[in-house]
């Protein structure tokens, strides 16, 4: 079964990116579906295009409500939307399925599958705190791309190897992306 990864517009598409690609390292069958804003901010923040991805994904377009991922009887496991706008993450929580990416969110939901939404614009108003909130009530993951420090990172590459690191363990993927606090590195 596979898993869907949305990028949406915010900044922080290096998570997106970096996401896709470990999980097909891993094995894992991967579908994606980019805003246009997410790609724009993709190349223009990584330099990499959606077709730079192809080995690693396989894309739907955003517009294709036809799409099979848009549909409950496809077989995923879960999706993560990283990073997640907060023009997304209003639409998440307000149920809208507008686009493909809105869609296969709420078919995540609705089929009781694991939805994880990587905010990554800041400071919150009071209005994403309290979609942040709506969807966390629904039974999504809410999983702000803050990296911890107690692995005592050395480069950019190991603070994003944390947040996507957190991603998979909150999908229950085994991963040695980062250290565990007490536990030996392997």
């Amino acid at each position: 079964m596979g898993i869907i990864v949305g990028i949406t517009g915010a900044s922080g598409s290096i998570y997106g990116v970096s996401l896709i690609r470990v999980l097909a390292d891993l094995g894992l069958e991967v579908h994606g579906i980019a805003t246009e804003m997410g790609e724009k901010v993709m190349e223009f923040e990584c330099g990499v295009t959606k077709a730079d991805l192809a080995p690693y994904v396989t894309w739907h377009d955003n517009r294709d409500l036809f799409a099979p991922v848009a549909s409950g009887s496809f077989p995923i496991r879960s999706m993560v939307v990283a990073p997640c706008s907060m023009n997304t993450l209003g639409a998440l929580a307000a149920g809208m399925g507008d686009t493909l990416l809105s869609r296969a969110a709420g078919v995540t939901m609705k089929e009781g599958r694991k939805l994880v939404v990587v905010p990554r614009e800041m400071p919150y108003s009071v209005l994403h705190l309290e979609n942040m909130l709506r969807l966390a009530r629904a039974g999504a993951t809410i999983l702000p791309a803050s990296p911890g420090f107690y692995h005592k990172p050395e480069n950019m590459a190991q603070l994003i190897g944390h947040v996507v690191g957190k991603i998979l363990d909150s999908l229950s993927i085994d991963h040695n992306l980062y250290p565990r606090w007490g536990v030996p590195a392997r």
